[in-house]
């Protein structure tokens, strides 16, 4: 691919991360058609009529729904690239784990694909697919070397109930790749980013690692919280590995897009609350792994969950995506504070 205006396509527009997507595109310069749900639901999209109205060459929104054969192809045509992100995800359990996770992710990746096959002006199709498509529960890892998961690494997975968001979008990748595989005019990449944090452009809560920030901020977490690794990354380096993917990726890659990995409680020790005027509700301390196991179906987590990641660590590859991607990522103080000052401005702590 080279560095000339393209068409992009970006699904789930409205998005936490399809949000930054959109911007940092029309930012470069690039042309851009959105897929959103409902064009009509203003609290939604009203950052996406923003942009449109500040660039309107730049950016037209589109109604598609992933659950409809041929939703997207008006969208797509004469697209050069599409970015994949739409996809649904839970902090608790769905009460129909097949209808309202496993069949958005897979067969919504399966209607997208199908369109791009039907529109030979794509070439690329870059798809968000997360760290937990390669790897289960973190136990998993306890015997690898550095506890690190690499690339190349694949959930092995088969039960959808257990880890259910990790299965969906293990089954909606290797679909994606099987389908890419069949075919010769369009080439694929996919991005696993860890735990996206970092300011949102619209004033939604239901983005998970927004509805996170907000229970650490408002004392949910006072008590102690679990000795739980996350891989931490900004929500805009994500964004920009997409970007960076979509132009000048190599064609076939996956890249772990992580800044860090980190505990709960070190993810606590970063915010500076004071800096805000925000009471300090933080957890000051972890909760013994027994305890949390007798809680977890209180806290919307299954005992299976805790004792096969509670207290165990793990770290990610992310050297690929700096050194192809030439991402540089922002330091995790940075990216929660940023996160927490957004919150405040829009009112929503």
């Amino acid at each position: 691919m080279n560095n000339q205006t393209k068409k992009i396509l970006v699904t789930g527009a409205a998005g936490y991360l399809a949000s930054w997507i959109v911007k940092q595109l029309i930012e470069q310069g690039h042309i851009v058609h959105g897929t959103v749900r409902n064009l009509e639901d203003e609290n939604k999209i009203k950052h996406l009529i923003a942009f449109v109205n500040e660039t309107p060459k730049q950016l037209k929104l589109f109604k598609s729904d992933l659950l409809q054969e041929g939703s997207f192809d008006e969208a797509m045509q004469n697209c050069d690239i599409v970015i994949h992100t739409a996809s649904p995800y839970f902090l608790e359990k769905p009460q129909d784990i097949q209808s309202e996770l496993i069949n958005p992710a897979v067969q919504g990746t399966q209607n997208i694909l199908n369109s791009v096959n039907k529109n030979h002006s794509v070439k690329r199709v870059v798809l968000t697919s997360s760290v937990v498509s390669l790897f289960n529960d973190a136990k998993d890892l306890a015997n690898r070397a550095g506890q690190m998961v690499q690339e190349q690494d694949v959930n092995q997975n088969q039960d959808k109930t257990h880890n259910s968001y990790a299965y969906s979008k293990t089954k909606a990748e290797l679909l994606a790749w099987t389908v890419q595989k069949k075919q010769k005019h369009w080439d694929l990449i996919t991005i696993h980013p860890g735990a996206i944090f970092g300011p949102s452009l619209s004033s939604r809560v239901d983005a998970t690692s927004i509805d996170m920030m907000i229970k650490f901020l408002n004392g949910s977490f006072k008590s102690g919280v679990p000795k739980l690794c996350l891989g931490l990354v900004d929500v805009r380096d994500v964004a920009q590995a997409h970007l960076q993917a979509a132009i000048n990726g190599k064609e076939g890659k996956r890249y772990i897009a992580v800044c860090q990995s980190l505990s709960l409680l070190e993810i606590a020790q970063l915010l500076d609350v004071d800096k805000f005027g925000i009471i300090n509700r933080l957890p000051k301390k972890e909760v013994p792994k027994f305890l949390i196991w007798l809680l977890a179906p209180l806290l919307g987590m299954t005992r299976k969950y805790i004792a096969n990641n509670v207290n165990y660590l793990v770290y990610f590859n992310h050297n690929p995506s700096k050194i192809d991607l030439n991402i540089q990522y922002l330091d995790p103080r940075q990216t929660l504070n940023d996160h927490i000052g957004q919150l405040v401005t829009d009112n929503l702590i």
